[in-house]
């Protein structure tokens, strides 16, 4: 059941949209449901396609469509390492080597504390600051080097 804080969330985002234009808020309710519980399970978006009075299928595809939507458990931060062109050629592969070799994992997995998971991104839309890096799809990281990838790892943890 979505809690009463998602609701009103939901609530405030619908209000951006004409009342019979619902659908129109299914990323951001997706959005807000994964935040307040980490991942989305298939309970999670039956639960916004509900909510919103749309089907299932709509809020899945949506889900399923979108790399910033977590369909399995991820850890509390997920670090996502933007793989295109731009940032493969300015040292995204590196990025990824040594984030692999400091956590001990590869993408898709979970350090066994359960602090951080590994993913691989598309493009970010931000290729002037390549290599790019997300936490939690919220914090952008441009620039990124080794250096800086180890300064954020002691700051996460």
């Amino acid at each position: 059941m979505l809690s009463a804080e998602a609701i009103k969330k939901i609530e405030y985002e619908l209000t951006k949209y004409p009342p019979e234009k619902r659908q129109a808020a299914v990323m951001s309710a997706l959005r807000i449901v994964q935040m307040e519980r980490g991942w989305l399970s298939q309970e999670s978006i039956s639960e916004v396609a509900n909510y919103l009075g749309i089907p299932e299928i709509a809020a899945l595809e949506v889900a399923t469509f979108y790399n910033m939507y977590d369909l399995e458990p991820v850890g509390k931060y997920k670090l996502t390492v933007c793989t295109n062109i731009s940032c493969m050629l300015r040292g995204s592969d590196e990025i990824v080597s040594h984030l692999q070799d400091k956590l001990g994992i590869g993408f898709n997995e979970i350090t066994p504390d359960g602090k951080f998971c590994l993913k691989e991104g598309e493009c970010m839309g931000c290729c002037g600051g390549a290599p790019l890096l997300h936490v939690n799809n919220t914090d952008m990281r441009e620039f990124m080097t080794p250096e800086k990838v180890d300064e954020l790892l002691k700051e996460l943890k």
